[in-house]
């Protein structure tokens, strides 16, 4: 199984059907396979061995990702944030690759990669005057992406993504056509993440166009909802919070279906979602790169379910992942490797046809069983629901107590004062860490108040020994916390 298939099913079944791009001069599936295919056989002629791509979202990135997939080769998208020097480390690892850059400052980091590089406009228009030719035969085995990982807790990391893993992956989630053909999908990921590659490739199977904001504002969000009627959309929590803050009295009537994952989602942000627009079908998705994203859902009923609910246990609900999917089994470890029954914390491991758990150079993460440690810690509830406490790096270690940074967050994150906040372990001469938290208002609150609140719903040893004030915490452009930069502000301070 190949995602040259995929294509090769949208294009034989709806060809004239636009999936990229506006209604207006979008392309069409057939379209999308014509450019991949004329772009593969630019790329087996050059010899190169990857296809970096070094830009926005957009049009681009799909005829990328199936022309390099024709070709038999990966495609790279990377993080056009990145510095210079960890930009320059990460193309290193690239050097016969062939790039797509989409401004001057991401060709020079090319350049200085000795990597021959066109810009995505141009690379389209020259592609619609080449011809389409036969693709080479390709091994299903063969990596189909690379993905750096954000590096929120170290230097990032090449995770190969096969095509065996791709294809499961939209064969265990979506069915074949079963989007009207009206429907339009606004994705608001930068390419480099997982789920800009999900979202290409569900979205075409389904039969679903694909529109891309390339530089988010809740204004510009809402204003492309309006304009492509767009049916389906996917946001990280942060984008949710800025949408909803400013804009919530706007609604958004052709919208049916609202995803959002990639960080966690604090609860009264999504209760005032599901108050404000009661028409849409709200999903949480948890995923990893190392899964080919999703790997569990909390789907639209049990958005209602929990958000009409009186008992705690159900309403909490809305704070979990959902459940995993048929295609993923999952265990939650000890440290001693023994599996837990439901309820108790521990280790996140998962099994599964869409799990890669694979780096380039250091071959796979998996024990004699085939598992994946995600390094989340989390728990399964009696009826199924997976919580997750967040990144067992991220733990916090007071004297001979593991405190996970998440927990408190999520109860600072109750008070009506707090729009933001990250908590984080600092070292400490007599208890070897110190909890700490950087907070974000929305209205006036002091350190007081707000150490009470955490103490009246968690015990003393939980509540931060010091509240901090500031504009932002340190978050990723998916909404990703990173806290050693938190760590370093506060302990430099």
């Amino acid at each position: 199984m190949r995602l040259p298939m995929l294509l090769d099913m949208a294009a034989d079944t709806f060809g004239d059907r636009v999936v990229v791009g506006r209604r207006a001069d979008g392309l069409t599936a057939a379209e999308l396979r014509d450019l991949a295919t004329a772009a593969a056989a630019e790329l087996v002629v050059s010899g190169c061995d990857s296809l970096v791509y070094l830009a926005v979202n957009g049009p681009a990135l799909p005829v990328a990702l199936f022309a390099a997939a024709l070709a038999g080769i990966p495609l790279v998208p990377v993080n056009y944030r990145l510095g210079s020097a960890q930009l320059d480390a990460l193309l290193a690892n690239h050097p016969k690759a062939f790039g797509i850059a989409g401004s001057p400052d991401e060709g020079a980091a090319l350049d200085r990669a000795g990597i021959s590089w066109v810009r995505p406009d141009d690379w389209l228009t020259d592609l619609r005057a080449r011809p389409s030719v036969p693709p080479v035969p390709v091994d299903e085995d063969a990596p189909a992406v690379v993905i750096y990982t954000s590096g929120t807790t170290s230097a990032p990391k090449g995770v190969l993504l096969r095509h065996a893993n791709l294809v499961s992956y939209v064969l265990g989630s979506v069915e074949f056509l079963c989007a009207d053909a009206d429907d339009a999908a606004l994705v608001s990921v930068p390419p480099y993440h997982i789920a800009a590659i999900a979202n290409v490739i569900t979205n075409l199977y389904a039969g679903r166009r694909t529109i891309v904001l390339e530089q988010f504002t809740p204004a510009q969000w809402l204003s492309l909802i309006e304009e492509e009627r767009v049916t389906n959309a996917l946001v990280v929590p942060t984008m949710l919070t800025r949408i909803l803050e400013g804009l919530a009295e706007q609604q958004v009537p052709t919208l049916r279906t609202l995803a959002y994952g990639g960080a966690p989602m604090p609860r009264p942000c999504i209760e005032k979602a599901l108050r404000a627009w009661p028409h849409v079908d709200f999903v949480n998705a948890y995923g990893l790169t190392e899964t080919s994203s999703t790997i569990s859902v909390l789907g639209p009923e049990d958005h209602r379910g929990a958000l009409s609910s009186d008992d705690p246990a159900v309403r909490a609900r809305l704070s979990s992942a959902g459940k995993v999917v048929p295609a993923i089994e999952l265990e939650v470890r000890d440290p001693s490797g023994h599996v837990l029954p439901a309820g108790e914390v521990g280790r996140i491991w998962v099994r599964g046809e869409q799990v890669s758990a694979e780096y380039s150079g250091q071959g796979k993460a998996l024990d004699d069983r085939g598992f994946f440690d995600t390094r989340d810690q989390g728990y399964v509830d009696e009826d199924g629901y997976l919580f997750i406490g967040g990144r067992a790096d991220d733990t916090i270690i007071r004297g001979a107590e593991n405190i996970a940074p998440a927990e408190i967050e999520d109860v600072l994150l109750q008070h009506e004062a707090v729009a933001d906040v990250v908590v984080v372990g600092v070292p400490d001469d007599e208890w070897g860490q110190r909890i700490e938290a950087a907070v974000v208002l929305r209205a006036a609150a002091t350190e007081d108040e707000l150490r009470a609140f955490v103490r009246e719903a968690l015990r003393g040893s939980k509540t931060p020994e010091r509240i901090v004030f500031w504009d932002e915490v340190p978050r990723t452009e998916t909404g990703k916390l990173v806290r050693r930069q938190a760590v370093e502000r506060l302990t430099s301070a």
